[in-house]
């Protein structure tokens, strides 16, 4: 055979392998114009999709795996794609996500608050799918890309106004396989994994499509993608010895009281002697049944978040009802309350009260929410509801950690929307904690998934620091987490109730714990390097064209 005659099937083969390379990973700049309009809705409408199947695979549903297909699609909507093209699908993906998860943000207020609240937070998607999109172009771009989607999360946690980390994929599997990565670097980790394993699984499938069309098969580049996959689930089982519920420091007997509300909604602390008298109330029934034989005698007790909105400290009637509550019990009881001060901010406060002494300790909640504590740029605000006007004096927020000694026991205070951000249960457990209490009120959400979302933070949390959580809520669903994230008992929502378990108590630390902020650090390390290959490819690019 002649020289001439070897090289025609090698250059067929070149131009098979370069058709496919033009069709799969080529730039918009470079794809030939779609003439049917509705082939121009397919990628948009696959992103939003997959940030549909990303909320789904949220609580209170068991769909956690959900997620893996969810970010292989974004990954096929995202690769090759140009920034503006990126971040237009990226931003799709952020309602079809945020949209359906935060509704309970709008259940008393109306819409406009909660599609403002969606649409703030999906810019960041949106950033975050500009630069997934730019490294698509990188050989090891699933690990490149799922560093860049927790860069989003981690910027999404810390701006505007304190951060709004509600919708950290990390939240959506408290019963997933990945969960035990929590314990390795806490939700940085846990959500990168999850997102390594979808990017990885569609550029396997990528792969493996162009293998089907040109015959070529480079195994280096399907040998990272099929790693991409593999190495997070493999991590996943190597960290379970990591998840341990055995008790190291011996066992508490904890009650969490559900008292319940007069009624739903933004008003349910109208009747706030209401409230008070339904949490005294049922602490005095508990006590009844210890007495009875009924419920064992627990070593303390833990009300929810506002069970008492009657400052105690001011109003003699409010204190009376509390102490008598608790002599009954005859154990410390940790009570959420608001305070008052004559001048200055409300405060978000726990009181841990002894039978014996009254109040001995407090903690003020660290992380006040906006738009519910307190209102920023109110004036502005008010344009847009007049909803704002609910909140006449805004709360501040205290900076000391809560640890409370309860009966012996060290019992670490996060208080409802703290659970959302890492910093806040780490700091109690670095503080001592041997088991971590986070008192919630609910009640303003109505019978909406926020509940089970923010039950979910909490077994996230008791498997990243290996602590048993107990989660009193107002008007459910209250809860007592072991270790492991499994939950042992919980409450109905808006029914009285009373919750008395044996937990365990521990005190050594995870290495999520130890290494703190680290492995986000890392990660976004990462991230950076990432696009810095990528942008100095592009200078490369632009000087050899100058040059030419």
């Amino acid at each position: 055979m002649s020289p001439s005659g070897a090289r025609a099937p090698a250059r067929r083969r070149l131009r098979r392998v370069s058709a496919t390379i033009t069709a799969v990973d080529a730039p918009d700049s470079a794809r030939p114009a779609s003439g049917s309009p509705l082939r121009r809705l397919i990628r948009p409408g696959a992103a939003a999709l997959a940030g549909v199947l990303l909320f789904l695979s949220f609580p209170p549903r068991p769909l956690w795996w959900l997620a893996v297909p969810a970010f292989a699609l974004l990954g096929w909507c995202l690769h090759g794609r140009r920034p503006r093209h990126a971040f237009g699908l990226g931003y799709l993906a952020g309602l079809g996500f945020l949209l359906p998860l935060l509704s309970w943000t709008g259940e008393e207020v109306g819409p406009v608050p909660w599609v403002a609240l969606a649409a703030v937070e999906a810019l960041f998607i949106a950033f975050a799918a500009v630069g997934i999109a730019l490294v698509t172009r990188l050989p090891l771009w699933p690990v490149f890309g799922a560093a860049g989607w927790i860069l989003g999360e981690a910027a999404r946690a810390r701006v505007p106004f304190g951060g709004f980390p509600w919708g950290k994929i990390a939240f959506g599997q408290a019963d997933g396989l990945f969960l035990p990565l929590a314990a390795v670097g806490g939700t940085p980790v846990l959500g990168f994994a999850v997102v390594l394993t979808g990017f990885g699984l569609y550029e396997t499938v990528r792969r493996v499509l162009a293998y089907r069309s040109t015959g070529e098969l480079p195994r280096g580049p399907l040998a990272a993608a099929l790693l991409a996959v593999l190495v997070p689930v493999t991590a996943a089982f190597a960290a379970l010895p990591l998840v341990d519920g055995s008790a190291e420091d011996g066992t508490a007997t904890v009650a969490a009281i559900q008292g319940n509300v007069p009624r739903l909604g933004l008003d349910f602390n109208a009747q706030r002697r209401a409230v008070l008298d339904n949490h005294a109330r049922r602490t005095e029934q508990l006590a009844a049944d210890v007495r009875a034989g009924k419920e064992p005698q627990p070593d303390f007790v833990l009300w929810p978040e506002n069970s008492s909105d009657l400052d105690p400290y001011r109003n003699a009637d409010a204190r009376l009802v509390i102490d008598n509550a608790v002599k009954a019990i005859g154990v410390p009881v940790v009570v959420g309350a608001v305070l008052s001060p004559d001048t200055g901010k409300l405060r978000n406060t726990l009181i841990e009260w002894d039978p014996e002494r009254g109040p001995v300790d407090t903690y003020d909640k660290r992380h006040v929410q906006p738009f519910g504590e307190y209102i920023p740029m109110r004036s502005v605000v008010r344009l847009f509801s007049s909803d704002v006007d609910r909140v006449s004096r805004d709360f501040g927020p205290g900076d000391e950690v809560g640890v409370f000694d309860l009966a012996g026991t060290k019992v670490g205070l996060v208080t409802c929307y703290e659970a959302a951000f890492d910093d806040m249960a780490r700091d109690t457990v670095t503080e001592g904690a041997q088991l971590i209490s986070v008192p919630s009120n609910n009640a303003t959400f109505g019978r909406s998934e926020m509940t089970y979302q923010q039950l979910a933070m909490s077994r996230v949390r008791a498997v990243e620091h290996s602590r048993s959580v107990v989660v009193p809520v107002t008007s459910g669903v209250s809860a007592v987490i072991m270790p492991d994230g499994k939950v042992v008992q919980k409450t109905a929502m808006f029914t009285p109730d009373a919750l008395v378990a044996e937990v365990p108590l521990r005190s050594s630390l995870t290495p999520a714990t130890r290494l703190g902020v680290w492995p986000e650090i890392v990660l976004l390390l990462v991230a950076a390097g990432g696009l810095g290959q990528v942008a100095a490819g592009a200078v490369r690019a632009r000087r050899e064209r100058s040059a030419g």
